[in-house]
């Protein structure tokens, strides 16, 4: 008798929802994209974190139809942007990062207006607004004046204005800029939920924290280029776990350890020389300057 022994391999494939090749766009002599490549995979975070200025907003701006790159590839949900542009339009939600609501109509009639824009029916865009509503908690805000409502509410709006339609990606552009740290955190649970229902989310940030908390993976963006890509925790691991941050004649030099012991005995050492010397943990932030100021050295 023969005894075949088999082994079964299964391989998990992720799906690309955003694919983008050797992304360009100049304005005049100013080059905003110097060709950017990556992937967003279906289901994700994928977090573009850079300075203002590093090509960011421009990056969404190209991908949600406003502006026209001036070369390379992207494909949404596996069709060319550039071939079906109409068609990407009704897959993707866009979250600018100034408000752009109209501020003295309702809740309800800003929403019913996107609705429309997008041919949804009556009842349809009724149903809509009722689901998000709830799911923003601002049920009890359908009938106010947009005017009326704090910072932290408006954004919430832009958000589910943008998922009316029920876009497979939403697309946000700094969606927590001159918020307040408690409603910041407020934001970034609402944006969890809204992935936790299989939304697809492409996010900029000059947070560092915001996009350590909520990315998946981190793009590091930087004068046009993508410098980087991984998950913030390989980021962090790559560097250490633990930081000395040591200041000496005006200046901080910060070294880093892969454990807290070898952080704390090399921390004793430097006591004895120095008087300022922090412990703490490595952050994003960390890691960021390093690839930025690798470019600028």
């Amino acid at each position: 008798m023969v005894r075949k022994d088999f082994t079964f391999i299964i391989i998990y494939v992720k799906e690309i929802a955003i694919s983008i090749s050797n992304l360009k766009k100049s304005y005049g002599k100013v080059i905003a994209l110097k060709g950017i490549s990556f992937d967003v995979y279906k289901g994700e975070i994928f977090a573009l974190l850079g300075p203002n200025g590093a090509g960011k907003t421009t990056t969404l701006r190209i991908l949600s139809g406003l502006t026209k790159p001036t070369s390379g590839e992207i494909f949404i949900l596996g069709e060319n942007l550039k071939e079906r542009e109409l068609f990407v339009k009704t897959q993707i939600g866009l979250v600018p990062q100034h408000v752009n609501l109209d501020l003295e109509l309702t809740v309800e009639e800003n929403l019913i207006i996107h609705g429309l824009l997008f041919k949804l029916s009556y009842s349809e865009i009724k149903r809509r607004i009722t689901e998000l509503l709830e799911l923003a908690s601002l049920t009890d805000r359908r009938k106010t004046r947009v005017k009326e409502l704090s910072g932290g509410l408006k954004r919430r709006l832009l958000i589910i204005r943008a998922l009316l339609h029920s876009p497979k990606i939403l697309l946000l552009d700094e969606p927590t800029a001159g918020l307040d740290p408690h409603i910041r955190r407020k934001l970034w649970s609402f944006i969890k939920q809204i992935q936790a229902q299989g939304t697809t989310i492409l996010l900029t940030t000059h947070y560092m924290e915001e996009a350590e908390i909520l990315a998946n993976r981190v793009a590091f963006i930087f004068a046009g280029n993508i410098v980087a890509i991984d998950t913030p925790t390989n980021f962090i691991k790559s560097l250490g776990q633990v930081a000395l941050d040591i200041f000496i004649n005006g200046e901080m030099f910060t070294r880093y350890y892969p454990t807290r012991e070898e952080a704390e005995r090399a921390l004793s050492e430097f006591n004895k020389n120095y008087t300022a010397v922090t412990l703490r943990k490595v952050s994003l932030e960390d890691v960021f300057m390093k690839y930025t100021s690798e470019r600028l050295s």
